[in-house]
């Protein structure tokens, strides 16, 4: 796929398998992850159960009876190598950058750079790993938004984890790995914390203690037995209406008091944190599988593929996923990652040709079906005639019906529909709200289902959709626009559509910020 995605910058995270280097791949395969790795399969097994006993685990913890995501929207994880490689494969100013996380629908990745280090020490690349899988945990748990003070403390909290021998996992340790940031770097107020346009008004470039004092704040707020409760009443006020800084006296108080509470707090000798026994924590068998001689070469193409590319690095991948695929022309993992290289190279008719005979080997595979659907749509977007349409629907229907909680048929359905005039069927735009419920960690979707809303006049869906994009730390100019957006359907009474004419200004995403992204 082409894509310009959402980045969010790790810490410690990625990198890219160098070129011509001799890997031996493995896949490991749960009930939420598929992790790639060039390792042992003792390793790879050991990984794939400790990320689902943590997914066990904040699901214990939030209470959280969020179903299973079908098996092409689980996260897709590659453990790929050095941090001077994640950072090339980043690019731009990527010098800091040890690994970015992608959400989006059908097909979240996570690029991370080793998997040893689980047991109670882990690795920090594996923290910051922790800490988006978080997010991504309570995006799909919840569409209220989060402050992004309370968004950014609970991914530290649960991320501050271990996971003993026995099975059992810790959570809510204290965040070692923020502790020179809460000492050195310049101290965030507790005004500024629960008032984001207070914070920016005071930020300055450089490095500041915002996710170290988010992190202590909501590990103060959870162990601390006099302030039980205050959480909920917080989240009341906002939800009522109140504006930040009002919502937090509301709920805790004198802020004054609380913030010399959390001073105090920060220099504790000791800190509550949460174990959970093993036998709390049931989790699905993880089995592990080795790549195909060919997928085994074609993994590197696989893996730059789907970080996203521009023009000029898909026309230097494509003649490597040419090369890798005339060595092994009857492999079907081979030519799905060939129909992708040539799509993004500009090609439909040969990511057509490619998916295919993919399909004609292994009709089980979804990612021909999503090749050939890209490639189909981007021709009839060309040619405009019905029977185009009708043709492009057809990939999309076969995917649906081998995986029918797949988000990106359901997607497609709305955007074909649209696409072909006309006013778009019931059935369509339900397809479209079903896929943003599938995917709530897609912001480019959720604002597109919010734009849908806001044409049938479902103004309050609209604005709760675009409030949950508006308020992530990582949305970036996507966020500002729906913020707009949020606030110009204030305007409006429900009931009352309102299409393109009437926000003239206001109605497409930043290029690149689409599902599709």
């Amino acid at each position: 796929m082409q894509m310009f995605f959402r980045k969010l910058v790790l810490a410690a995270l990625l990198a890219a398998i160098p070129a011509g280097a001799q890997a031996h791949w493995r896949k490991a395969s749960s009930e939420h992850f598929v992790i790639y790795a060039d390792d042992s399969e003792r390793d790879l097994q050991q990984f794939g159960e400790t990320l689902e006993r943590y997914h066990a685990a904040m699901a214990y913890l939030t209470k959280s009876d969020q179903a299973a995501p079908s098996p092409s929207n689980r996260v897709t994880i590659y453990v790929v190598g050095s941090e001077r490689d994640v950072q090339k494969l980043a690019g731009g100013d990527s010098k800091y950058v040890g690994g970015f996380y992608i959400p989006r629908a059908g097909g979240s990745r996570a690029f991370v750079q080793k998997i040893r280090s689980m047991g109670r020490d882990p690795d920090f690349s594996v923290i910051i790993l922790l800490h988006e899988y978080a997010h991504h945990f309570l995006m799909s748990s919840s569409r209220f938004a989060l402050p992004r003070w309370m968004n950014e403390g609970a991914a530290e909290f649960y991320a501050s984890a271990d996971f003993p021998r026995d099975g059992s996992v810790n959570i809510g340790k204290p965040a070692q790995h923020r502790g020179p940031e809460l000492y050195r770097a310049r101290e965030v107020s507790i005004e500024e914390l629960f008032d984001p346009e207070l914070y920016e008004k005071k930020r300055k470039k450089g490095y500041d203690a915002f996710y170290g004092r988010s992190w202590l704040l909501y590990h103060y707020l959870t162990f601390n037995e006099e302030r039980r409760g205050q959480f909920a009443a917080y989240l009341t006020a906002l939800l009522d209406g109140k504006a930040p800084l009002e919502a937090a006296r509301a709920g805790f108080g004198d802020l004054d008091q609380l913030e010399d509470e959390l001073d105090d707090y920060l220099g504790s000798s000791k800190m509550m944190q949460i174990s959970l026994p093993a036998e709390w924590l049931k989790i699905r068998p993880v089995t592990v599988s080795e790549l195909s001689e060919g997928m085994d070469e074609m993994i590197e193409v696989q893996m730059r593929s789907q970080r996203g590319v521009n023009r000029e690095q898909a026309l230097a991948i494509v003649e490597d996923a040419r090369r890798i695929a005339a060595k092994y022309p009857d492999d079907p993992g081979v030519l799905a990652e060939l129909a992708e290289a040539e799509y993004d190279a500009g090609n439909p008719d040969a990511a057509i040709a490619a998916a295919d005979r993919a399909i004609a080997l292994d009709p089980t595979l979804t990612n021909p079906y999503v090749q050939k659907g890209y490639a189909l749509f981007a021709e009839a977007s060309e040619a405009g005639a019905d029977a185009d349409w009708a043709a492009a629907l057809k990939p999309w229907t076969a995917l649906n019906q081998l995986e029918n909680d797949h988000p990106l048929p359901l997607i497609y359905f709305y955007r074909i529909a649209q696409m072909r005039g006309g006013e778009v069927p019931e059935l369509a735009r339900g397809a479209l709200e079903w896929a943003s419920q599938l995917a709530p960690f897609d912001l480019g979707l959720t604002f597109q289902t919010a734009l849908m809303q806001a044409g049938e006049g479902k103004i309050a869906l609209a604005q709760a959709n675009l409030l949950s994009v508006a308020s992530n730390p990582h949305g970036g100019g996507l966020a500002e626009k729906a913020r707009q957006l949020h606030e110009a359907l204030a305007g409006f009474e429900e009931g009352t559509p309102v299409g393109p004419a009437d926000l003239p200004t206001l109605v497409s995403p930043p290029e690149g910020d689409g599902p599709e992204s």
